[in-house]
């Protein structure tokens, strides 16, 4: 039997952290385990968009970076051998009887009792700026992603946004630039509250409210004319680098065509975490239900919860509810 044709207990389509923790999961209940991504490596959003970008809403850490989350996720699931199919597209889904799916992906057929789609907000573009001449300074210094923390190491940087993002930025560059400017275009932020009382009392200078308005420089953009959102009142702020954070468009792709019951853009899901078909789970940002909230923290709660009823609808013998992990033990 050739790798894609075993039969797998669970499929969890998605390698963001959600789906990283749930393949964990899935081995302390000795599940046989595959993780199907799009994407080259593991990690989702925060390995792409926020490798360096520190995260403080993760239990049992005071603050840590995505890379390092990553780091600690992919060491948490070596414990086991899951199998990993990366930069593989699913298509999708087919419910061969009712403990058998076949999943077609752009590299053919996986098979497996039951899936978790722990799939995000699905694939995802920055919101850009439209201003005349912003695509030819995206090439040099106008940036919507942080990659590499070092390349803005004593230099001016000036930060668009008001939500978690740009203000998260902003704290994470304020130790390592030379100067750190936020700019929102209205006078109060989204950002948690937390957020903005460490801002507030950091040395990063705060603007608002005001837009960007004309982009400045031959090959490298050296300045940026901002305007009042209300008025005609313009600044002109010097700068190295140019950060926009106006969030990202997302699209859920091919899950609108697998007849799943959506609120919008979100999988509907009951307490046990399954879908409106049954043996399908889904967990973290891709889901809704009455009085959900999206962080990662709430997506690595939903991710046992999902494995538990997945395992327990497999072997019915099998508790939902399992033992405590303290009883467990790892091999060094």
């Amino acid at each position: 039997m050739s790798l894609n044709e075993k039969i797998y207990d669970i499929t969890i389509i998605g390698g963001g952290p959600v789906g990283m923790f749930a393949a964990f999961y899935a081995g302390m209940r000795n599940a046989q385990t595959k993780i199907i991504d799009s994407l080259p490596v593991l990690g989702g959003q925060v390995s792409l968009l926020y490798p360096e970008k520190t995260i403080y809403d993760v239990g049992g850490y005071a603050g840590v970076t995505g890379k390092e989350l990553i780091h600690q996720l992919t060491a948490q699931m070596q414990h086991f051998d899951q199998t990993l199919c990366l930069e593989e597209e699913v298509l999708g889904i087919e419910k061969l009887d009712d403990q058998l799916f076949q999943i077609e992906t752009t590299k053919g057929a996986h098979f497996s009792k039951t899936i978790i789609l722990t799939t995000g907000q699905g694939s995802f573009q920055p919101r850009k700026l439209t201003l005349d001449s912003a695509e030819q300074y995206e090439k040099t210094n106008l940036h919507y992603i942080v990659k590499n923390l070092e390349q803005y190491r004593n230099k001016s940087v000036v930060i668009c946004g008001g939500g978690d993002t740009a203000v998260d930025w902003a704290l994470t560059l304020e130790p390592i630039a030379k100067k750190v400017t936020l700019i929102h275009r209205r006078e109060r932020f989204r950002a948690h509250e937390g957020s903005l009382e460490m801002i507030k009392s950091s040395s990063v200078e705060i603007l608002t409210p005001f837009v960007p308005h004309r982009l400045i420089g031959e090959e490298n953009l050296t300045s940026v004319e901002f305007k009042k959102s209300r008025g005609e009142d313009t600044i002109e702020l010097d700068l190295d680098y140019f950060i926009v954070n106006y969030g990202f468009v997302s699209s859920i792709g091919p899950i609108k065509d697998w007849n799943l019951q959506l609120e919008k853009t979100d999988i509907i899901v009951d307490s046990r975490m399954e879908t409106s078909i049954k043996g399908i789970y889904a967990a973290g940002d891709s889901t809704t239900f009455d009085g959900k909230i999206k962080l990662i923290a709430t997506g690595f709660g939903e991710a046992p919860t999902a494995v538990n009823h997945a395992i327990h609808s497999i072997y019915p013998k099998e508790h939902a509810q399992p033992i405590q992990s303290t009883k467990l033990s790892f091999e060094d």
